[in-house]
């Protein structure tokens, strides 16, 4: 089959692997009809580059048709259409029954510290083969994979392996009350889709970027906009359309986007020169994350506000405000989505035949896989008014 391989820092590549076959009872294959392309695809473009291995086959945003299940698989058959979480969860240890599915600890990756195996995202996270791919192993099939009906467009339920329940579960975490005012730092794909839940909640929604095309999609739904580029102080921007108080929380949904930063970007090109047994340890002892996003918005949140952090961070040591964020008592909550606990709220908006979310007109590049290598350097460099791009294999 074809598939998008890894093959080195800025090199990636379409070409023939084997076909992925049935390893355990509990497996299935899929056909990959539609799969995503994620900002945090591009941490392992660079940033990630020592803990990827040539030819490791990425992306974790497919869906697809079910082309054979093993012979314990029980409520899944051949011809289903179905959604692929990116976080592989069996549904049924501790941490899946508390809703903890990102923490699954049947696939938990203990020798690297890290929680449930994500496909096709390097070796902190299982080595899994990703879903940029012809043909693709689903595990747990009685209880990973989502069902969804035939009829509408793959656009419509592919945002469910991810995009959908990260921007969900980074609302949630949120905790806005109804007449609140939420700030989204980002509005890359996630930003977007978080900025569009909450309007459609009926809060009011500040979005900041420097990307005028980003930022014309997020206002034409109805958020406010504010371009970083335009602004001196963007805490006093906030403060000064808040009453003086600040947001009542704020969404990060740009994390890791360690390319911009000079300074950040130097460290890891160095540390990327390091025989890979050298630079492993040291990219998760050192700090060295962009942190001017997370660090502007507990600046802009109000006093007692929540901050919730979608987007990925690697760095193990960065500095954090830690005065600010105790005197302004402010939460701070994170981490990896729980894919498959959001799913029963998501299903009732994707399934609506009025497309509250706007899932049908989200992407904005729809390429064929081999057009891979080409789509990761623009979206890297946001050329070309790209914001979400999905294969179609």
């Amino acid at each position: 089959m074809k598939a998008v391989t890894w093959q080195g820092k800025r090199d990636i590549r379409v070409g023939e692997v084997p076909d992925p076959t049935i390893v355990d009872g509990t497996d299935a294959i899929i056909r990959v009809t539609t799969t995503g392309l994620c900002g945090s695809d591009l941490h392992l473009y660079e940033p990630l580059a020592p803990f990827m291995t040539p030819g490791d086959i990425v992306g974790h945003e497919p869906m697809g048709i079910v082309e054979e299940v093993g012979p314990e698989v029980r409520d899944l058959a051949v011809g289903d259409r179905v959604v692929v979480p990116f976080n592989i969860s069996c549904g049924s240890c501790w941490t899946c029954s508390k809703g903890l599915h990102s923490q699954c600890e049947t696939t938990q990756n203990r020798d690297q510290g890290t929680g449930a195996s994500l496909l096709g995202y390097s070796s902190l996270y299982g080595a899994v083969p990703g879903g940029q791919a012809e043909l693709l192993r689903v595990q747990f099939a009685d209880f990973l994979p989502i069902k969804v009906p035939e009829g509408p467009s793959d656009d419509r339920f592919v945002f469910l392996s991810d995009v959908l329940p990260t921007a969900w579960q980074g609302l949630r975490y949120a905790d806005l009350s109804t007449d609140g005012t939420l700030l989204v730092m980002g509005a890359g794909p996630i930003g977007d889709m978080a900025a569009r839940m909450a309007l459609l909640e009926g809060h009011r929604v500040i979005v900041v970027d420097r990307v005028p095309e980003r930022l014309e999609r997020v206002r034409a739904r109805g958020a406010e906009t504010i371009n970083l580029d335009e602004v001196d102080d963007l805490a006093a921007e906030v403060r000064d359309r808040t009453s003086g108080r600040g947001a009542d929380a704020v969404i990060d949904a740009v994390g890791m986007e360690a390319h911009g930063n000079p300074v950040a970007e130097k460290m890891i090109k160095a540390v990327g020169l390091l025989p890979d047994a050298v630079a492993r340890p040291l990219m998760t002892s050192v700090g060295f994350d962009r942190l001017a996003a997370l660090h502007a918005g507990i600046d802009a949140v109000r006093r007692g506000g929540t901050v919730s952090l979608l987007g990925v961070y690697g760095g193990a040591a960065d500095p954090m405000p830690l005065m600010q964020m105790f005197d302004k008592q402010l939460q701070l909550r994170m981490g990896q989505a729980n894919v498959r606990a959001w799913t029963d709220d998501l299903l009732p908006l994707v399934l609506d035949d009025a497309d509250p979310l706007g899932t049908e007109e989200f992407v904005t590049h729809r390429l064929p896989l081999s057009a891979a290598p080409e789509a990761y350097a623009s979206f890297r460099a946001k050329k070309d008014g790209m914001i979400k791009v999905v294969f179609t294999p």
